[in-house]
């Protein structure tokens, strides 16, 4: 897989869409403003714009864009990704203010729904959304993203929904927490969710590692900080910030009455740095977001939306 880099502004981003998945000249060249929008509901506070686009005073209204059908706004697939309570939320999280679960947002998002976009037949919503774990919000969507749950503190009420949400047919991707103890405090969530039903562990024979792209191994993909400390020290296995049990990258797996997955919990890797820093370092590009990050998250969203 060869996956084009150019810089825009903030970020490398391919520019040459594969002309058979994207949409007619004609409908391109329309003025993006005046285009319908697909379907919607964002969290929305005083810090959290409607638009991801909007977030930091309209810092990411350079990424690229792209036009949905006029007939059909709504045909189109949405990232989606979850808010939820963590118990870091009293001291902010990644960025002083937030918690962790706005963790790579909204440059990961966005990066993932172009490449979404770019490389497969999809047609994409190109405004990513943040839904919370509200019933009436979660079943416009087949698809949600958590991340860093290692310290979330979900309610019942929450687990419930995410249960129902899950028989009913969705499917949720739970990536980027790191070590035995994250894991310990993601399990007390995953417990609740699921009272009456484990866990698998995914091998690497399960078709959601073949099923777009060809992985030859689980992949491990390091925040970019660790990644490049760990690089000018040398160390060629990942053990992030020396986090008690997160050598191994685990991808474990939740089915449904139906024998469907509908869960995958990405552990001990970080997709999510992958799709937001995919422009901050070439090497970082090669060695992960071309490699692992985009490959596996691709392969995820095509198994979900198949299966």
């Amino acid at each position: 897989m060869v996956i084009q880099r150019v810089k825009l502004r903030r970020r490398y981003l391919a520019i040459l869409f594969i002309a058979s998945l994207v949409m007619a000249a004609d409908e391109a060249s329309d003025d993006l403003s005046v285009r319908p929008r697909p379907f919607g509901i964002d969290y929305r506070n005083e810090t959290l714009p409607e638009n991801s686009r909007d977030f930091g005073n309209g810092k990411f209204s350079d990424f690229p864009n792209w036009p949905v059908s006029h007939d059909q706004p709504n045909d189109v697939f949405t990232f989606v990704r979850l808010r939820y309570p963590s118990y870091s939320d009293s001291n902010g999280g990644r960025r002083r203010g937030f918690s962790k679960w706005t963790t790579d947002y909204p440059d990961g998002d966005m990066n993932f729904s172009f490449r979404l976009q770019q490389m497969t037949s999809l047609r994409v919503n190109p405004n990513p959304v943040i839904c919370d774990i509200e019933p009436e919000q979660l079943r416009h969507y087949p698809f949600v993203y958590m991340v860093e749950p290692g310290h979330i503190d979900l309610p019942d009420e929450q687990a419930k929904a995410l249960r129902d949400y899950l028989l009913n047919g969705g499917f949720m991707m739970v990536d980027d927490f790191w070590g035995i103890d994250e894991w310990d405090t993601f399990e007390v969530a995953l417990k609740k969710i699921w009272p009456d039903r484990s866990y698998v562990e995914l091998e690497l024979d399960h078709d959601i590692f073949h099923c777009v792209f060809e992985l030859q191994v689980k992949p491990q993909i390091p925040s970019i900080g660790f990644a490049e400390m760990a690089r000018q020290r040398g160390i060629t296995h990942f053990n992030e910030w020396n986090k008690r049990g997160s050598e191994i990258p685990h991808f474990r797996g939740v089915y449904d009455d139906k024998k469907r997955l509908c869960m995958i919990i990405c552990w001990n890797t970080d997709h999510g740095d992958g799709w937001e820093e995919e422009g901050t370092d070439p090497w970082y590009f090669r060695e992960f977001s071309e490699k692992y990050a985009y490959p596996m998250g691709i392969n995820i969203v095509f198994y979900a939306m198949t299966h």
